[in-house]
């Protein structure tokens, strides 16, 4: 479904997933009616069941993506460097490391090279005005020859 317009993906999701989610439906209220429920899985099926609305929302609106997998690709450098922030040595240094992680993820999406980008930064800073800094933020500064865009 990846490619086709928001209506193209509700047509298709309505066609083929819409019955299969209704199925489940159907199933869980089934089973929770059959097992405990004071178990683990009649407390996992009553979850399920209470955010159903949530779960479906995809059905009935095509620009919503089925799943986070992008925003879960986006953050996976932060949360795999999660414990390192116990170390960052103070409150400032967890600051300074969130303000270049920002940077760097900016420079990213603006498509641009990190590391060429804070490489050409560097460079100019001790002689940029500091009532100009926003001009060498990534969806300003220029691309000269040694920031390449990103591939």
């Amino acid at each position: 479904m990846n490619g086709q317009s928001p209506e193209g993906r509700k047509q298709a999701r309505q066609a083929h997933a819409r019955s299969q989610l209704d199925d489940l439906a159907v199933f869980l209220d089934a089973a929770l009616a059959k097992i405990s429920g004071k178990s683990e899985l009649a407390a996992a099926i009553r979850y399920a069941r209470s955010r159903w609305a949530a779960l479906s929302r995809y059905l009935d609106d095509g620009r919503l993506e089925m799943t986070n997998n992008a925003a879960e690709r986006a953050i996976r450098p932060l949360t795999l460097g999660r414990k390192n922030w116990l170390f960052a040595g103070s409150d400032a240094g967890g600051d300074r490391a969130a303000a270049i992680y920002t940077l760097i993820e900016t420079a990213k999406l603006n498509g641009r090279d990190p590391e060429a980008y804070l490489r050409d930064v560097i460079g100019r800073i001790a002689d940029h005005p500091i009532n100009r800094i926003a001009d060498l933020l990534p969806w300003t500064i220029g691309v000269p020859a040694s920031i390449p865009a990103a591939a």
